[in-house]
């Protein structure tokens, strides 16, 4: 997931990390190696030569007792000696313990080159741009210690910059079920071919598995494959599906729908619509109409991750048409970029609820922008 994204957000780390290395490296005195290597190998001090041979001629009792107390190689006395501590390991350590101020310059070309792989992966100019200044506001005029934690230093700056883009609207599915009057009335709509309907059967297992009770809508009545898609879901997951023949009116399926899920006292209706393309007027004024018919306690956007910009401009633009109450991306699993699942609830200013991850049911993940982030730093 988001593979090439990652690689270009861990190239961006380590792209800034170096440049602070190398300011702080260019900041310490320059080490003579030559001096460094005469110096350890000259005498500590000098030893005294005998006189003569004459002279220093002892007993050999003398002798033996002047030889146990003169350590010889190898011996204990000379591994207890402290090691030597060499000019360039001393100045390396003041690298590490040096402080620098990181600036505008320093940061000029990393970020260039961060808000490049952003547009890159698909990421929304602005908000491309948002990320990019927020990780320059974090940095700029920072002291930072140029250990080893450089490189958690720019991954922090990183990850509270993708999270302020995630979390600015953040929603909770669950508690919103949970407190909304019911039925709660969930209306599906997007494009065709970006599994929408799959989404509906994925969405129907999650609230199920949580004690909710589910009704279908099979609200697409241009295709006669599409209502039986719906029917083997609700067949598989034992879930009552109300339908009309093919051509009939989707408004009056879905009221239907909501009237049976009152008389059953049914917790939760999920309806889902024929796709279509923004630029068809016809097929929007129809989307207005279910609207107005069926009033939904929301109405959820579904496209693929892996459409990229385009997922997020039919997202703005379906928001404009009908408002939105928020997205699910799906086919993340297989998004190496990721740029739409970074930009969409910016742009539209509505949530990401959903990511499909995988083709079978339990493949839905509740959207959190601190498991995305995770994600994409490559945790």
């Amino acid at each position: 997931m988001f593979n090439k994204l990652k690689e270009k957000l861990t190239g961006f780390k380590e792209s800034l990390t170096n440049r602070i290395l190398e300011k702080a490296a260019g900041s310490i005195p320059i080490i003579d190696n030559k001096s460094e290597t005469a110096a350890a190998h000259q005498p500590a001090q000098q030893v005294a030569k005998p006189a003569s041979p004459e002279l220093s001629v002892k007993a050999p009792s003398e002798n033996r007792s002047a030889a146990a107390q003169v350590p010889q190689a190898g011996t204990v006395h000379e591994a207890v000696r402290p090691p030597k501590i060499s000019l360039v390991d001393k100045a390396k350590s003041l690298i590490l313990e040096r402080e620098v101020i990181i600036d505008e310059r320093d940061l000029e070309e990393p970020l260039w080159g961060l808000e490049m792989a952003l547009l890159e992966s698909d990421v929304a100019l602005p908000v491309a741009e948002e990320i990019v200044s927020s990780v320059k506001s974090s940095l700029v005029g920072s002291k930072k210690k140029i250990g080893s934690d450089t490189g958690d230093l720019v991954e922090s700056a990183l990850r509270a910059a993708l999270l302020k883009v995630l979390s600015k609207n953040v929603f909770d599915f669950d508690e919103f079920i949970k407190n909304t009057p019911k039925p709660v009335k969930i209306l599906f709509v997007g494009v065709n071919g970006t599994g929408k309907t799959t989404s509906i059967a994925k969405v129907a297992r999650y609230l199920k598995e949580r004690g909710y009770s589910v009704v279908l809508a099979a609200g697409d009545t241009f295709r006669a494959g599409a209502i039986e898609q719906l029917e083997t879901h609700g067949q598989r997951l034992d879930l009552k599906v109300i339908k009309h023949k093919t051509g009939g009116d989707p408004a009056a399926v879905i009221f239907d729908a909501i009237e049976y899920a009152k008389a059953h006292k049914k917790d939760v209706v999920l309806a889902d619509t024929a796709g279509r393309l923004h630029t068809n007027i016809n097929l929007m004024d129809q989307m207005k109409k279910i609207v107005r018919v069926t009033k939904p306690d929301m109405l959820i956007f579904v496209d693929e991750a892996i459409a990229g910009n385009d997922a997020v401009e039919r997202a703005r633009l379906f928001n404009e048409s009908v408002p939105i109450t928020g997205t699910i991306l799906t086919k993340t699993d297989a998004d190496a970029k990721g740029g739409s699942a970074i930009s969409i609830a910016h742009v539209t200013g509505k949530p990401i609820i959903f990511l499909g991850v995988g083709q079978d049911y339990p493949d839905l993940v509740k959207f959190d922008p601190v498991w995305l982030v995770d994600r994409l730093l490559g945790e």
